[in-house]
């Protein structure tokens, strides 16, 4: 059992724990991450994480905007109203969504919350919970119960951030995380980030499951402010397959082990804070990009010369939502009229003959129709393993990134079969 405390200010000594292939660095001070597979899974793999902070955090959250939100969306929103400033652990388990489930559902997530909780001595309120898998199948309560019982022992003496970044897998084909220190006030604070997602990626908020945990000492209404702004240039400007998930969920714990200066919101130190958070989530929605279901190919759409920035992001979704466009560039198609009709398909002010297109650099569209470049040249550029779209509007100055992969044979395959 991990010792509680109520302390948010007291340091303990930097983390040792290195992140076996994310690369070699720190985690950020008084935070564990442990993973296992504990039968949820029959094939076998990882299925259960635990994410333990040493001391109480300030937590920020968003949700699914569906509305057949999965039930442990509905213990995250209890848990954050009730403690949104005692926050300790984060359980996820992948294999089942335990997303329309009913009221068993809601029992099962509530009883792995109070697992938890009681096996680290701590409330069920400062346990925030997760589940990624198959929409309708019930979580298998007895080896949940005993694998987070398991993990909970086990973290009060180690970590293996690895196996709890595999342990929110489905049909991820790597596990993914991305960290970052950055300046604040004179101290060091650090951000460790992980997520899951492939298939049913099509973001109203976050993606599927992603977990920010950081050291620094922000005000909690401070932190949700800048949560929601890194969403909305980050994983909302992400697509795979344009299919929102029930169980989107994204959390930060921040539990101030930094020892900075209270950050507040208006601050330099908040301007810095939030730009910090918005590169962890953009380098974790990057990562599912490349990671979607079946994918060959990367791909960013910048757009430039918008007359707002909700026009720009309107074009650059368009575009990365496009199923013709994303099977053009699986076949290698330079095919720049489908990448007119999805610009022109979306809500945003602009001339057809103001509107110039690129890709891989070269020009593509220009004055109302195609530029004079070679096709070669333009088919060379498509069968890149990155490929960039940039589309300049000629309307004003505000400018927006997507990011998105091609659609290709192997997602069909595996989402015919999905379940079986």
């Amino acid at each position: 059992m991990v010792k509680k405390t109520n302390t948010a200010t007291k340091k303990t000594a930097p983390a040792k724990e290195r992140l076996t292939g994310f690369g070699p660095f720190d985690v950020p001070l008084g935070f564990r991450g442990l993973g296992m597979a504990a039968g949820l899974k029959a094939s076998g793999r990882p299925d259960l994480t635990l994410f333990y902070s040493d001391f109480p955090c300030r937590a920020a959250a968003v949700f699914t905007k569906n509305k057949f939100a999965a039930a442990p969306i509905t213990v995250c929103r209890e848990s954050l109203r009730a403690e949104p400033e005692n926050q300790r652990v984060i359980l996820v388990n992948s294999g089942q969504a335990n997303a329309c489930t009913g009221k068993q559902g809601l029992a099962t997530a509530r009883a792995m919350a109070a697992c938890a909780a009681k096996s680290l001595g701590l409330s069920p309120k400062q346990v925030m919970v997760a589940s990624t898998g198959v929409i309708g199948q019930q979580i298998a309560l007895a080896p949940a119960k005993k694998g987070i019982t398991t993990l909970a022992r086990e973290i009060a003496s180690r970590s293996d951030w690895e196996m709890a970044a595999r342990g929110i897998m489905t049909t991820d084909t790597f596990p993914k995380a991305a960290f970052m220190p950055v300046r604040i006030g004179g101290f060091t604070v650090k951000f460790l980030g992980f997520c899951k997602g492939a298939g049913m990626i099509h973001p109203n908020m976050a993606t599927l499951l992603s977990f920010v945990l950081t050291d620094a000492n922000i005000e909690q209404h401070a932190l949700q402010s800048a949560l929601s702004a890194a969403v909305a240039t980050s994983f909302n400007m992400m697509t795979v397959d344009g299919d929102t998930s029930t169980n989107d969920t994204l959390i930060v714990h921040a539990n101030g082990m930094t020892g900075n200066p209270l950050i507040r919101k208006g601050t330099a130190a908040f301007r810095i804070f939030s730009d910090a958070l918005q590169e962890i989530c953009e380098r974790l929605a990057k990562q599912i990009a490349r990671d979607g279901e079946g994918a060959t190919k990367f791909v960013e759409i910048s757009v430039v010369g918008a007359a707002n920035s909700d026009d720009a992001r309107a074009v650059a979704k368009s575009i990365a939502t496009s199923n013709l466009v994303k099977t053009a560039i699986f076949g290698g198609d330079p095919n720049w009229g489908r990448i007119a009709c999805a610009i022109g398909n979306a809500p945003a002010r602009l001339r057809p003959q103001d509107v110039v297109v690129r890709l891989g650099g070269r020009l593509l569209f220009a004055k109302g129709g195609p530029a004079a470049t070679p096709e070669r040249l333009l088919a060379k550029a498509m069968k890149q393993k990155e490929i960039r779209i940039e589309v300049n509007l000629g309307a004003g100055r505000a400018s927006a990134t997507a990011w998105t992969c091609d659609l290709t044979y192997d997602y069909v395959r595996i989402n015919a079969d999905y379940r079986t």
